[in-house]
């Protein structure tokens, strides 16, 4: 039935769609929260605007690219989803929304974010997955409560240095990008408790025993000739997680000589020659 509703509101004028979907939205629901996720709208519906104690605005799934400068009058949103939409760049209004805890940007065509993000000194969680981002931004780095770094399925093959800065952050997810090395800074952040670098090109990692926060590290899917070399009780996720430190480079050999040896012993042999005949 949800199918067949958006593939009739394909065909209803841009207008008159927005107006049906926003219809009951003509005062402040009790929960300070509004979700206008999945609606295909192309512009944000303003005299949601006038909900001034929203605390939560989520629009999620929807074909937006730009948003009004009156959403600057949401002062009490604590948590703002864009992800799933048509943005190239970040709107300015998103960075005057200083009580923001939560942002998702992911799965737009963002190639950069704007340096007055570093005004949301409350951010606790950013996702920028699946966007263009070659690099991290720098202004991130300047996000001090920034807790949760989801940056994963972009085209980056580094960290800024400065990322150390963020002493409260915990969990960064990093999946699916170019990276060839693990990021060096990682090593100078003892906070961190998850980090996620999985399906990138990664073939060396060092030691992480040190880093005393740390509860889980995912590493698979990567061409790496060793397994990261963690402290007692944190969780692997990758090629050799049983080993323990880490695998030694002998037994690896050994067990990939037998491997190969078992795939030729599998290969059916010919029969032998028969001597010749004679008659």
């Amino acid at each position: 039935m949800g199918n067949t509703i958006r593939a009739l509101a394909a065909f209803v004028p841009a207008d008159r769609c927005q107006n049906y979907m926003v219809r009951d939205l003509q005062e402040m629901p009790l929960d300070k929260t509004v979700d206008l996720s999945g609606n295909m709208l192309r512009r944000f519906p303003v005299h949601v605007c006038s909900f001034q104690q929203l605390a939560k605005l989520y629009l999620s799934d929807n074909r937006l690219n730009s948003l009004p400068p009156e959403l600057g009058q949401l002062q009490n949103l604590q948590i703002l989803a864009l992800d799933f939409n048509n943005f190239k760049a970040l709107p300015q209004v998103v960075c005057t929304l200083k009580q923001l805890c939560i942002l998702y940007l992911g799965n737009n065509k963002l190639c950069d974010l704007p340096g007055e993000l570093s005004l949301l000194q409350n951010l606790q969680t950013l996702w920028v997955e699946a966007n263009y981002l070659t690099q991290l931004p720098d202004v991130v780095c300047e996000l001090s409560l920034l807790k949760t770094l989801h940056a994963g399925s972009n085209a980056l093959r580094l960290l800024p240095g400065r990322l150390r800065r963020l002493r409260e952050l915990r969990t960064i997810w990093l999946s699916g990008n170019l990276l060839t090395d693990f990021p060096p800074v990682l090593l100078h952040m003892p906070s961190l408790e998850v980090i996620d670098v999985d399906w990138n090109s990664i073939r060396y990692f060092p030691s992480l025993a040190h880093l005393s926060s740390l509860k889980l590290v995912i590493y698979d899917h990567n061409p790496c000739r060793n397994a990261p070399k963690v402290a007692k009780g944190v969780r692997r996720v990758g090629r050799w997680a049983e080993e323990t430190p880490e695998p030694d480079p002998r037994k690896a050999r050994r067990y990939a000589l037998a491997r190969q040896e078992s795939q030729e012993a599998q290969v059916p042999a010919l029969p032998p020659l028969l001597p010749p005949s004679n008659s």
